[in-house]
């Protein structure tokens, strides 16, 4: 999968552990999919998935990994990407904007891009299979990208991988879950948990992972929303970021109405079961979060340590390369909240889980 600030990749066998140990779990939803990592180990466990972002490649990201079913797409898909790998390159608005105009991909690349993402959109496929092909292109433009990791600036020398050819490859669809399909949505977070396909019964568990200051993932991962809606969008800045995302905004991304938001999103949530990821450098505080959350049932606190995004080394220095800043701090953490009917009962299941036993030392919220 792509390179994502936030991503849950070190959590996912914890997170699947406390998936299992939560009582007559059949399904999930993931209301802030981003990547949708989380939805697809838990279509992988075999539970039933609804993966939820308002950001165009989120949502095309979770129809590839949760919504898509290899019994339905992996053959066909697999023959299309061969088909793609073998277009010549074509320059256009992808390569005169993040090869010419910027330097997130060498042009050769951007030419390959822009050639396949062409085809694609000439195709006009199901969406299932639609989704597979743009996840092969996105995640094969970000094996080859000149960036830390985020889209917000790009390497003024090459990255070695920038190098590389372009070369699509089949993405790891699963196949369908026992529990029942699953479902990817494109909706504000309030707008989702007022779906039909989650207000309709059965919802088990909810997983929150929202944004936690005011750094938008639009803005970071702008280029993909741009691949992904093909809209050859105006743009400004050295980081040619699409204009939108000075107008885009969501309320989990400011300070003042962060919280509120979050209370009635938790408040309004039909689920059992509440599990929540947040930041200790977000704009609410544990104390607030776990307030918020013990409205709902019982709450289990676990903290994971985490080392701080590479940016956090990177941007004490400026364009010119010279130090302009120290470096306040390198690790940072993650705490998981778990609101179940008996969280005494999950703190001991989850003590015999290695994956998990780790987060359960008796800290202080």
């Amino acid at each position: 999968m792509i390179k994502y600030l936030g991503s849950k990749r070190t959590l996912l066998p914890g997170l699947a552990a406390i998936f299992l140990a939560l009582p007559e779990v059949r399904s999930v939803l993931d209301v802030f999919s981003g990547t949708a990592r989380v939805g697809h180990m838990a279509k992988g466990l075999g539970l039933r998935v609804i993966a939820n972002d308002h950001n165009a490649y989120s949502a095309t990201l979770a129809r590839c990994y949760v919504e898509s079913d290899a019994e339905a797409v992996a053959v066909e898909a697999a023959r299309l990407i061969a088909e793609l790998n073998g277009l010549p390159g074509r320059a256009g608005y992808f390569t005169a904007t993040f090869c010419e105009r910027s330097r997130y991909f060498q042009p050769k690349n951007g030419a390959r891009v822009d050639a396949i993402r062409d085809q694609i959109a000439a195709w006009a496929l199901p969406p299932p299979l639609e989704s597979v092909l743009l996840v092969s292109l996105m995640e094969a433009a970000d094996r080859v990208d000149s960036t830390t990791g985020v889209q917000m600036a790009f390497l003024k020398q090459w990255a070695p991988r920038a190098h590389k050819e372009l070369s699509l490859r089949l993405p790891a669809v699963l196949p369908r879950a026992v529990a029942g399909p699953g479902l990817a949505l494109q909706l504000d977070a309030a707008a989702a948990v007022a779906h039909p396909a989650v207000t309709g019964g059965g919802l088990d568990v909810a997983y929150l992972d929202p944004p936690y200051n005011q750094h938008k993932y639009l803005g970071n991962y702008h280029i993909w929303e741009t691949l992904v809606r093909w809209d050859a969008p105006e743009v400004y800045g050295v980081a040619c970021k699409r204009v939108d995302c000075r107008s885009r905004a969501s309320a989990y991304n400011g300070r003042s109405a962060a919280a509120p938001a979050l209370r009635a999103l938790i408040e309004a949530m039909p689920a059992r079961h509440l599990v929540v990821s947040f930041s200790d450098e977000g704009f609410i505080t544990a104390e607030e979060l776990a307030s918020m959350l013990a409205t709902r049932g019982e709450v289990l606190t676990l903290e994971v340590d985490f080392k701080r995004y590479v940016g956090a080394k990177i941007g004490i220095h400026n364009p010119r390369g010279e130090k302009v800043g120290t470096v306040s701090h390198l690790r940072n953490r993650e705490r998981i909240f778990v609101v179940t009917e008996d969280a005494g009962r999950l703190r001991r299941a989850l003590a015999a889980s290695p994956a998990v036993a780790p987060w359960l030392a008796d800290r202080a919220v």
